[in-house]
């Protein structure tokens, strides 16, 4: 029979014919469970749609009680930050840096010292001054020896060069160490150098 057969020869849907041996789909329908849904509006949804995630602000002392603000490292690395700045500034680019005006402070004098011993003196390691006195003597601001007792140890000492710019160095480092210190009054600033003197 090449009628529609059988109301419908349903498969999720779909119509089917005979057509020969087989059988062709020719079209889809829905159940009556999706013929009503699809006749009746859906309603607005009256449940909340989802709020964004907030960031929440942990506060400063949630580890335990321990505030990173409030500790002594934490407050002398931010006071050095301030304080490189401050001398960057006032040293000017062509300046020497602070590490290098370390050196040149201790050897102000005029006198010739080994470069360990200078390092020691100016809290840094053998191969930190090492570095600083090779890029001093590159500007010829030092100038550099074998010891005649020991050649295996160096001795350092400031080049006329040097010695002339250290009055002007020394100008600047009172402006750096007044203006690191501005924010204290004398009394504040002289207890300030003794406490950390006592943590040395």
């Amino acid at each position: 029979m090449d009628s529609v057969v059988a109301a419908g020869k349903r498969q999720r849907g779909a119509l089917f014919r005979s057509v020969g041996d087989g059988v062709e789909e020719v079209g889809q329908t829905m159940t009556t469970s999706e013929a009503s849904a699809a006749e009746v509006p859906s309603e607005p949804s009256t449940e909340a749609a989802p709020r964004p995630r907030k960031v929440v602000n942990v506060p400063a002392a949630a580890a335990g009680g321990y505030v990173l603000d409030e500790q002594v490292g934490f407050l002398m690395r931010r006071a050095q930050q301030r304080h490189i700045a401050i001398f960057q500034r006032i040293m000017g680019d062509d300046g020497p840096t602070p590490t290098q005006f370390a050196a040149m402070s201790k050897l102000s004098g005029g006198e010739e010292i080994s470069q360990n011993q200078l390092g020691r003196m100016t809290a840094m390691d053998p191969a930190t001054i090492k570095g600083v006195i090779a890029r001093l003597a590159d500007r010829g601001l030092v100038e550099r020896r074998s010891d005649p007792d020991d050649q295996r140890r160096v001795r350092v000492r400031l080049t006329p060069k040097g010695l002339e710019a250290i009055p002007g160095l020394i100008d600047k480092a009172r402006a750096i160490t007044a203006a690191t210190l501005s924010p204290l009054s004398r009394e504040e600033a002289e207890r300030l150098l003794g406490l950390l003197a006592r943590l040395d």
